[in-house]
């Protein structure tokens, strides 16, 4: 009878133990991701903003982010506000981050919702050309690219998408290279006009000229952006995602990319980043 008095409380303590564990792998918030590197180091970067709250999360991958956190395997998604309209809304005519965000938030699935969108971070197509070409056309401001848009010899990386246009000049097919090096190699020996890269990519040599798109945007907008489960988030959770908002701009988004390019952990690159840039302050 003493074994059997003795055992009761251990088991109920073991059956506790096991119900706060499981209760704790349920409350884990699970930040997914796509397969690749700059993908892997949003969700790190989602996954350090909550941390820094408290709270349990952890990186995920998949094929298929959105599919991911439509179904709830996900909880939170971070992407590109351009990325995921042309991916819902194909035809979509919006430019400007703040036409692009409306659109895509309208455009999203019934049980995903949108937090604030980083205005001062993007990673959005732009063309490059040198410095010499900059001098000619009088600028570096992108709307110059419609005055001379005849005879224009455009590179892009293999397996990239970039606009078919840029306002009134429709681009003939871009010269496809490998990489970056080779296609810059190109630009710089006169093969190329203008070469397709986007805002954030680190390996934009400095001798060479990123064409700026003004106010009235011509290339759609790339902003960062969580999407999450709705009503999957407390308040404060919500919170935490979106003051990254207010502290992630392209900038540092570059230089982390560079850091995960030469074969730092995303996820440690993100929380270094966040560390030196608390929320909530």
């Amino acid at each position: 009878m003493r074994i059997l008095r003795l055992a009761a409380p251990l088991l109920a303590l073991l059956l506790a133990v096991a119900g706060c564990a499981a209760e704790s792998q349920r409350s884990e918030l699970v930040v997914g991701s796509g397969p690749d590197a700059q993908s892997k180091l949003l969700a790190g970067i989602y996954v350090a903003a909550l941390r820094s709250y408290g709270f349990a999360a952890r990186p995920a991958s998949a094929a298929d982010p959105m599919a991911k956190l439509d179904s709830g395997a996900f909880t939170v998604a971070p992407a590109f506000t351009g990325q995921v309209l042309m991916s819902l809304q194909p035809g979509a005519s919006a430019l400007s981050d703040k036409q692009v965000y409306q659109a895509m938030n309208s455009a999203l699935p019934e049980g995903v919702a949108a937090g604030d969108y980083t205005t001062a971070a993007e990673d959005k197509p732009a063309l490059v050309v040198t410095a010499a070409t900059a001098q000619a056309w009088g600028g570096s401001d992108v709307n110059l690219l419609p005055r001379h848009c005849d005879g224009l010899v455009v590179g892009s990386i293999s397996g990239a998408a970039p606009p078919s246009g840029v306002g009134t000049c429709r681009l003939p097919a871009p010269r496809e290279f490998p990489d970056d090096t080779s296609m810059f190699v190109a630009l710089r020996g006169g093969e190329l006009t203008a070469a397709w890269t986007t805002t954030a990519d680190p390996a934009i040599p400095a001798d060479l000229v990123v064409l700026a798109d003004g106010k009235d945007a011509l290339i759609r907008a790339e902003n960062v952006v969580p999407l999450y489960r709705r009503n999957a988030l407390t308040d404060r959770q919500l919170l935490a995602i979106n003051e990254v908002a207010g502290v992630l701009d392209t900038a540092a988004l570059t230089d982390m990319r560079r850091k995960v390019a030469a074969g730092a952990d995303p996820q440690a690159v993100a929380g270094a980043w966040l560390a030196e840039h608390p929320l909530g302050r």
